[in-house]
């Protein structure tokens, strides 16, 4: 489903180059949940940008589905990641003003759904991460963990490819951390391919695969025991 060939990202920084993700190839097939794990500074966000079209490589391709996407008109890549990408961040990244329903809604109706099946499909996602309940409750009447929640549902509303997941448990404590990743693990057994960011080593051997990054590179690649 995705392929990387080549890839690279470099910074600069004054007079000097920095190389964030060093010349990196490997696949994800569909239905994989995938962790890259490193200390900070690794790489491992600066990849997940570049996996994910949120940001551009220096150099080396994203293939998903065969079709390499750097190569490709920015509007397309826009389209590709409102309709069949979804992304999940530490912040949340939802909406203080809109309930968990509108948040939920929101990219639905920018793909053009019109607000009743909007509406249908985000009481569905809401009703996957348990928050049935909380549809009219604003982010500050929610916890942090209800929050992340929010932020899955948003991001499987329109059955996306592939879930993008940056440190998606860096701010919640280990009870609320554990019922985020049970909701990444029940969505991953129903086949959602899922590739995750994380510092947490607890984390990442819950699942498939984990690629631990050092200085821009793969110094590891193993299958997880499960």
């Amino acid at each position: 489903m995705l392929e990387i060939k080549n890839l690279t990202k470099t910074f600069k920084s004054g007079d000097e180059k920095i190389v964030a993700v060093n010349n990196l190839s490997f696949f994800v097939t569909a239905g994989q949940f995938l962790s890259i794990t490193g200390r900070s500074g690794s790489g491992k966000s600066t990849l997940l940008y570049q996996l994910g079209l949120l940001d551009m490589p220096t150099s080396g391709q994203v293939r998903i589905d065969g079709v390499d996407l750097v190569s490709v008109p920015e509007k397309e890549r826009t389209t590709l990641r409102l309709n069949d990408l979804g992304y999940i961040f530490q912040d949340y990244a939802i909406l203080p003003s809109l309930s968990a329903l509108e948040n939920t809604m929101l990219p639905l109706l920018m793909q053009g759904y019109d607000f009743k099946k909007a509406q249908e499909k985000a009481r569905k996602a809401l009703t996957k991460v348990g928050l049935s309940d909380r549809e009219n409750n604003i982010p500050s009447e929610l916890s942090g963990g209800q929050q992340q929640r929010v932020s899955i549902a948003r991001a499987i509303a329109h059955d996306p490819k592939i879930i993008f997941a940056d440190e998606p448990t860096a701010n919640l404590d280990s009870e609320t951390s554990e019922q985020v990743m049970k909701v990444f693990l029940d969505l991953n057994n129903e086949g959602q391919t899922i590739i995750m960011v994380t510092h947490e080593e607890q984390y990442a051997r819950l699942s498939h695969r984990t690629i631990t990054m050092v200085d821009g590179s793969i110094v590891n690649d193993v299958l997880n025991k499960k």
